[in-house]
């Protein structure tokens, strides 16, 4: 998280590209290179997402502060209090609001704060979210929801704080999934993800 490295101000991804995709990388092609750590590379995607999808919202403990590691900061100022909101501590009430907010037209950007957290929220992630478009036979699917937390963020954090549980989600089906570990994959698999008809697991 300490490295810069240079990252465009849109998301560069240019395999597969579905029409939301197209746009942001035609935005890319005329862009200006900037450095960005981690965190100010996950805070320009949710910034890129917000600004050009109205039904894009960030949740989560602690986001309209800024969040935990600064991801979200300036994101309630430049977007609303009903865009960029604080939820109370209950990570199962976040994912399920995320499905519910999907499921209906919205793209959800749900921030789990630490991993360590998500566990109350399996059921909705692994029952709910994951079978959501099966059970309803394609007729319904919370597709453009996007789930983020961070792993094994905290190295002094002990048992709440440090820990990785990636691996039980990425054994899902139905999820697209991304573990970015430098910024420029963390900006453009986020800011990729939204227009997909499945969940988005980003860890």
């Amino acid at each position: 998280m300490q490295h810069c490295f240079a990252v465009s101000t849109a998301a560069r991804a240019t395999r597969r590209l579905l029409p939301r995709q197209r746009d942001l990388a035609s935005m890319a092609a005329g862009a200006t290179m900037t450095k960005m750590s981690m965190f100010q590379a996950i805070n320009n995607a949710m910034d890129i997402a917000l600004d050009t999808d109205d039904r894009a919202m960030v949740f989560g403990e602690d986001v309209a502060f800024g969040g935990v590691f600064r991801c979200s900061m300036n994101l309630r100022e430049k977007f609303g209090s009903d865009r960029v909101f604080n939820t109370p501590l209950s990570e199962q009430g976040i994912v399920g609001l995320a499905i519910g907010m999907a499921s209906v037209g919205y793209t959800p950007i749900a921030e789990i704060q630490f991993a360590d957290y998500v566990f109350p929220a399996f059921d909705q992630i692994v029952n709910e979210a994951a079978k959501y478009r099966y059970r309803a036979g394609s007729t319904w699917h919370c597709g453009g929801m996007t789930i983020r937390m961070p792993c094994g963020a905290v190295g002094h954090g002990g048992l709440y704080h440090s820990q990785s549980p990636e691996a039980f989600f990425f054994a899902l089906s139905r999820y697209q999934r991304s573990l970015p570990t430098r910024p420029n994959p963390g900006q453009g698999s986020l800011a990729g993800s939204y227009p997909l008809p499945r969940p988005n697991f980003s860890a």
